[in-house]
């Protein structure tokens, strides 16, 4: 079989090294040739989606297996079902969008410029490969390998305070990774063993013994709260929102920080079935207060990149209610919700990033009356403002009406609750486009400049795979449903025993 997944990791690390390697007369087009690579990649994931077989989506495709480390028992595995492979599309669509969006960003620099996209290059051949990986060694080594771009893009590109946002985040995530690693070392020791002893499908449904386990979910799951990032994990995402590049937390947010909730999917509930229904309710506790708590810090914030951080930290409040629920409707709902969520806050950190570029300035009270003067402009912000409220015909909207319908049944009082957030989201949203675009028009804003063609060519595809997965959301259910059904049978035989 072709290798698709090895491919797809491999292109962009030869990207960054070729965007490295031009020579000084060339450093010109590093722009051209990085936008090359990520579009090459898309069109490469494209034909991979097309040879997907939608009917067994819930098995593993486009399976590749070498041996690795023998001694211990790790492979090269790499595949994807349907959950898998929804994320590395997420990721192939947004990399290409974020490259485009920063195309006027040190354009007189383009030594720092290549550095800056070589790094995005090697974030997208992990963001790859994390998705795809069989092996939990393997996921663990890209797990805290890909630390090393993101400290770098956080601590070498952005504001003042990217050094300490740098630290904070690397601090939170080792933290989190150190302690998986010892259940990681645990589980060769508790295992089934054997030459592939670190294979998902070996470990799923092992019996650990019941301490074992929760001790090692806990381990695993700690660090998957950091990084979705839940309550109290969770302050290093506003540091870094407000610090770094747009276009680095857009990727970080939208896509890298769904590994927490793709690990508790994929492979907390597959390996530690038991221990998973053990912590559930407190878990959905702590689902329910990040829903609210981040849905009203996002109300009672002044930079607008500190309040789209706070909303996430409120949508993947849901994500995990809906996958802790163990219920069909609800984890198809947080696995879609997953993708959505990714078109809707990179859309909105992009069309914010946008908004700043115009006058240099992240805080609402800086702005007021930009309808009247950039009514494009105006109408993009407010669309992609509505994706993150959930309204009805965009796509946010059928996985967050999923996740509430189907952990309805097991977790009413959490449900009712968290559809506070609901409310509260369209509090934050509606009152941030009154006070930047709507009364009379602050001086020195009156010559504020359009949405450019180019700034379009970003937003506007997003905004419409939002439509189209929202009047027609099969499209993207029917890949999930299948995966879904699979991880629920794993914890339904547990139950059952």
């Amino acid at each position: 079989m072709f290798p698709f997944l090895t491919i797809l990791v491999l292109l962009p690390l030869a990207g960054a090294a070729l965007v490295r390697a031009l020579p000084d007369g060339a450093r010109g087009r590093v722009r051209e040739v990085a936008l090359g690579v990520t579009l090459l990649e898309a069109l490469i994931g494209l034909v991979m989606l097309t040879q997907f077989d939608l009917g067994d989506a819930g098995t593993q495709q486009f399976t590749e297996t070498y041996e690795w480390i023998p001694q211990i028992g790790t492979s090269w595995a790499l595949g994807v079902n349907g959950f898998g492979l929804s994320m590395i599309v997420l990721a192939l669509i947004l990399t290409p969008l974020v490259i485009l969006a920063e195309w006027r960003k040190d354009k007189k620099d383009p030594a720092r410029t290549a550095r800056y996209l070589a790094l995005i290059l090697v974030l997208q051949a992990f963001m790859v490969a994390i998705f795809a990986a069989r092996d939990v060694f393997l996921f663990y080594v890209i797990f805290e390998a890909m630390l090393i771009p993101l400290y770098f893009l956080i601590g070498g590109f952005g504001g003042e305070q990217r050094r300490y946002a740098a630290v904070k985040f690397l601090l939170y995530s080792l933290a989190g990774g150190l302690i998986m690693l010892v259940a990681v070392v645990a589980l060769y020791f508790v295992g089934p063993g054997g030459e592939q002893a670190y294979l998902i499908d070996n470990l799923a449904g092992y019996d650990f013994g019941t301490t074992p386990e929760r001790l090692m979910f806990l381990a695993f799951f700690l660090a998957f709260a950091i990084k979705a990032p839940m309550v109290p994990v969770h302050t290093w995402l506003p540091t870094v929102a407000e610090t770094a590049r747009p276009g680095t937390t857009a990727l970080l947010v939208a896509v890298l920080d769904k590994i927490g909730t793709f690990g508790m999917i994929t492979l907390g509930l597959v390996i530690f079935p038991e221990a998973s229904q053990w912590a559930a309710p407190v878990i959905i506790v702590f689902a329910v207060i990040s829903v609210i708590y981040g849905a009203i810090a996002a109300i009672g914030q002044t930079d607008m990149l500190r309040l789209v951080s706070f909303t996430s930290v409120s949508h993947f409040g849901i994500m995990v209610l809906g996958i802790y629920a163990f219920q069909q409707t609800s984890v198809e709902g947080a696995a879609l919700y997953m993708f959505n969520h990714g078109l809707s806050t990179g859309a909105l950190f992009l069309v914010v990033a946008f908004l700043i570029d115009r006058k240099g300035s992240p805080y609402v009270g800086d702005y007021g009356g930009l309808q009247k003067v950039v009514p494009v402009f105006a109408g993009t912000f407010l669309i992609v403002g509505l994706s993150a409220l959930a309204l009805p015909g965009l796509s946010p909207f059928v996985s967050e009406i999923m996740v509430l319908v189907g952990a309805f049944e097991v977790a009413k009082i959490a449900v009712i609750v968290s559809a506070t957030g609901v409310i509260l989201a369209a509090l934050y949203v509606l009152l941030t486009y009154q006070k930047v675009f709507t009364g009379p028009t602050k001086k020195g804003l009156e010559k504020t400049r359009e949405l450019t063609l180019r700034e379009r060519l970003v937003l506007w595809p997003l905004i419409g795979l939002m439509l189209v997965l929202g009047f027609f959301p099969s499209l993207a259910i029917d890949y999930l449903r299948e995966p879904a059904a699979a991880v629920l049978t794993t914890i339904n035989a547990e139950v059952s025993e």
